[in-house]
């Protein structure tokens, strides 16, 4: 690294998570910051053992120019593979080292997936950060309280709501590299005691292509996207028990695509859509609490790369929950519910005879209650379960214990330990690929721990933490059986994962500081020629990542901020062919943000100043220096 570079490392310690502060983002005093995430109601994070990290509305403000996966890039134990290459790529989240599709994304609290893929992923291309309150990063097993697919954690996407003022409008401009435009328009606000925000975002960018060209000889073409979201939040006071809520989002996307790795393709795309509705209600009585939730959620890809090459998947899914909260007694809160969920898939290509609807279906009903002490003397204890009742395949139990102890409101020591589940896809049940031998079990989580210590006061907070998940049944593609030339999937191996995470921030005068640092391993444990053999297969994923930044407030209108990433080798996974070694590599990016006045302010984010060829996924190219400059508005 030359001395340029050091400089800068020396000058950004922290990490971009933690910018600035804000009335409404309490980001240096965390134990005080009331989330809602690790007990689906409000609860300050002094009181829960679990591990949880805000992404507040400051720093989504200072992100006008980046994707929300390039933003989750920058917290402690979050690796989202492709979050720099060429707009539309597929967008995979490993949480704290775990697999793809076992970190649960949810939308102001509601389970949201795609049943149609081979995994459960949900496309978060379909997510705009313009749309975003805050985000709640919960870590470790959370089945308990969220079902499947929680087995690494949660990332809930809390969207904005109405304001207090009749009415408020916002808009946002921006451009840069690449032919990309980003602009969004809303109004919110509260007449009477209805309080709404409507919201629409369009984005497009040329791109670079998907594709590395190795050669550079090849001409391989620009791989664009473009993009149309709309958000529709309401509430409504009825009195001071009853409040009822309701949504609707709608985002389509259409994207280029490449042949794959290293491979070029001319007239490849996909166009995918995601339609989301729900309604809610909140009853209060009596040192009692009742919550209900319904939500309706349908994504649809199309693929085509040719007249004779037509591809669509189609997922759709129910969701229903009720559940109360009970104070039984000033240091003893009870929590209970139950939630049914009803997946449904319809897919055609030309490589299949199809699957109908009405044939790839799941139903899933649970119940699930936690008990929660807190206050005795800085000590706090949540106890919980769930079982887990599926129309496919056999039933789950899970528990979880979370013990923590605060000390002076400032130091606060916890532990979470709680096992999980992920259930087979449609895809893996229903598809040529199902298994042929018989049903396939949930992937169990036997037992996932975090535990560490927090220290928190109102200029500095560090945390320090130590994971290590086991797991077994693990599902994969088999196609070792000559019987069945096209594999199949199967329960087979063992995983085991474990690490480490450090992050701090420091607010110095017009200075703030931050920064986090993962340490992150794992081993699968398979059968291979009738004995169990253990390697290392944590594919796409470093032992080694560090963010750092550094912002500083130069006058009331200025801010200015400089940010470096780096993330250590990773190995890559090649179909039948030995894994591939990928190269470390690091990132530094600047922010500039001008405040023209109260209401009114403009920004220039630039990104990979150094101007780095670096591959977050083998073949596959990631952006160099990019940047994207605009305007912010808000009445």
């Amino acid at each position: 690294m030359s001395n340029k570079h050091l400089s800068i490392l020396l000058l950004s310690l922290g990490g971009s998570s933690l910018f600035a502060q804000t009335k409404t983002d309490s980001v240096f005093k965390p134990l005080d910051q009331v989330v809602v995430t690790a007990t689906k109601v409000p609860m300050k994070q002094g009181l829960t053992g679990k591990v949880l990290t805000v992404i507040g509305r400051d720093q989504f403000e200072k992100s006008s120019g980046r994707q929300l996966t390039e933003v989750l890039n920058t917290q402690a134990g979050v690796m989202v593979a492709g979050a720099t290459n060429t707009p539309g790529s597929v967008q995979t989240v490993y949480l704290q080292g775990a697999n793809a599709g076992k970190t649960l994304i949810l939308i102001d609290g509601i389970p949201t997936y795609d049943p149609s893929g081979t995994s459960t992923s949900f496309d978060l291309n379909l997510i705009n950060t313009d749309e975003i309150e805050r985000v709640e990063i919960l870590k470790g097993s959370q089945s308990t309280l969220y079902g499947s697919d929680a087995t690494a954690g949660v990332i809930n996407i809390i969207t904005r709501k109405g304001g207090n003022k009749p009415l408020n409008a916002s808009l946002h401009l921006a451009g840069g590299s690449y032919g990309t435009f980003k602009g969004s328009a809303g109004i919110d606000g509260k007449i009477h005691n209805t309080a709404y925000n409507i919201l629409y975002t369009h984005f497009r960018s040329d791109g670079i292509s998907a594709a590395w060209d190795s050669s550079g000889k090849k001409n391989f073409d620009n791989d664009g996207m473009k993009e149309n979201l709309v958000l529709v939040n309401i509430s409504q006071k009825v009195n001071d028990a009853l409040q009822l809520r309701g949504n609707f989002q709608y985002n389509q996307y259409k994207n280029d695509l490449d042949g794959g790795a290293f491979r070029d393709d001319k007239v490849y795309t996909t166009k995918s859509t995601n339609t989301q509705g729900g309604v809610g209600a909140d009853y209060s009585i009596a040192g009692a609490a009742f919550h209900f939730n319904y939500n309706y959620n349908t994504v649809t890809r199309i693929y085509d790369d040719g007249p004779t090459n037509h591809s669509s998947y189609t997922g759709r899914s129910h969701f229903a929950e009720l559940y109360s909260n009970f104070s039984l007694d000033r240091h003893l809160d009870l929590l209970a519910g139950v939630d049914y969920r009803n997946q449904q898939i319809r897919q055609s290509d030309p490589y299949s005879s199809g699957i109908s609807s009405d044939s790839a279906y799941v139903r899933q009903f649970a119940a699930f209650a936690s008990f929660l002490l807190k206050n005795l003397g800085g000590f706090s204890l949540e106890l919980g379960g769930r079982y887990n009742s599926f129309s496919k395949y056999g039933n789950v139990f899970t528990y979880s214990i979370n013990p923590s102890y605060l000390i002076n409101n400032e130091v606060k020591i916890f532990a979470n330990l709680s096992s999980g589940f992920s259930a087979p896809t449609l895809y893996q049940l229903y598809s040529a690929y199902r298994n042929p031998f018989g049903e396939l079990k949930p992937e169990r989580t036997n037992s996932s721990l975090e535990t560490g210590i927090q220290y928190s006061l109102s200029h500095f907070n560090a945390r320090a933490l130590y994971f290590r998940r086991s797991g077994k049944d693990n599902i994969i593609y088999y196609g070792a059986n000559p019987n069945y030339p096209n594999g199949y999937y199967r329960n087979l191996d063992k995983q085991n994962d474990q690490g480490g995470e450090f992050e701090a921030s420091l607010k110095a005068g017009p200075w703030t500081f931050s920064g986090n640092y993962t340490y992150t391993t794992g081993k699968v444990t398979t059968a291979v020629g009738g004995k169990d053999t253990s390697f290392y297969n944590l594919y796409r994923r470093p032992k080694n990542a560090v963010n750092l930044s550094a912002g500083m407030q130069v006058t009331r209108q200025l801010f200015l901020s400089a940010a470096l990433r780096t993330v250590g080798k990773r190995i890559e996974s090649i179909y039948a062919s030995a894994p591939a070694n990928a190269a470390s590599y690091y990132t530094l990016d600047a922010y500039a943000e001008y405040k023209i006045s109260p209401q009114l302010k403009a920004f220039a984010d630039c990104k990979n100043l150094t101007n780095q060829q670096y591959f977050e996924v083998r073949g596959f190219n990631s952006k160099k220096f990019n940047f994207m400059a605009g305007i912010s508005m808000h009445l």
